[in-house]
């Protein structure tokens, strides 16, 4: 799977490599197959190598992207029920204590889901909360507690009504469209969760961030880029995974 996705970056450096280090005046691009690249008079080639990584960068995630969503899916619907209600049984691997605020996630489509595991937690005596996306670039978290009616929170999704509590959380189980062995997480492309972190940093916040997802969506290596914020650890059917340096 590698070779497939990787091939083309490694087909443009090697002909970047050819043609050596040469300078803004006399240089003049190879052929890449498949991207259309507009180079300026006086663009320098490092400028040019960056603006091809960044397209890179998004075309692998893409093909990433599908590949683990297409695993995903072609999971057994029935499966998907047993390994969700089984995954109660790691509440306890979280290492809660009482008064942590702990976000979940309701699943869509094929998502692993978490209600089983929150129904466990709950019996920690620890404050859960869900997601609610307030605009496409905004998501806040309202308090939950497992069966309490929901509400439509706009853009397709369900969550608390206005009138609940907002909170912090400082334990967020993170949806995710794949993970690597690196603590990596690909999410769906939207950016909300990428943008409540950043916003938690600002505020001198650094919540523990557990990926929750099913094994099959684990793929070799996704490309990180410098604003990416690996996870502390993931949760599959298989159990709790600390990442090295981050547990």
């Amino acid at each position: 799977m590698a070779g497939d996705i990787y091939s083309g970056a490694l087909r443009i450096l090697r002909e970047l490599a050819l043609f050596g280090l040469v300078g803004p005046y006399n240089w003049h691009p190879p052929t890449f197959v498949g991207l259309r690249v507009a180079v300026p008079h006086r663009l320098s080639w490092l400028a040019l190598v960056c603006v091809l990584n960044r397209r890179l960068f998004a075309l692998d995630k893409s093909a990433l992207r599908k590949s683990a969503l297409k695993a995903r899916d072609a999971t057994d619907p029935d499966w998907r029920i047993e390994q969700s209600l089984a995954l109660s049984k790691y509440a306890g691997t979280l290492a809660l204590s009482d008064g942590e605020i702990v976000s979940g996630f309701l699943p869509i489509r094929s998502e692993i889901d978490l209600r089983p595991l929150m129904n466990a937690l709950h019996a920690y005596r620890v404050t859960l909360c869900l997601p609610v996306v307030l605009d496409p670039q905004t998501i806040t978290f309202r308090r939950y507690v497992p069966e309490m009616p929901l509400v439509d929170t706009g853009f397709g999704t369900q969550g608390p009504g206005s009138d609940v509590a907002t909170v912090d959380p400082n334990i967020m189980l993170m949806p995710l469209a794949a993970f690597d062995a690196r603590g990596n997480r690909l999410g769906y492309g939207a950016g909300h969760y990428d943008r409540a972190i950043a916003r938690f940093h600002a505020l001198g916040r650094k919540p523990r961030l557990v990926g929750c997802a099913f094994a099959c969506q684990r793929v070799e290596i996704i490309p990180a880029e410098p604003h990416d914020v690996p996870l502390d650890a993931i949760l599959t059917e298989e159990g709790l995974h600390h990442f090295p340096d981050r547990a």
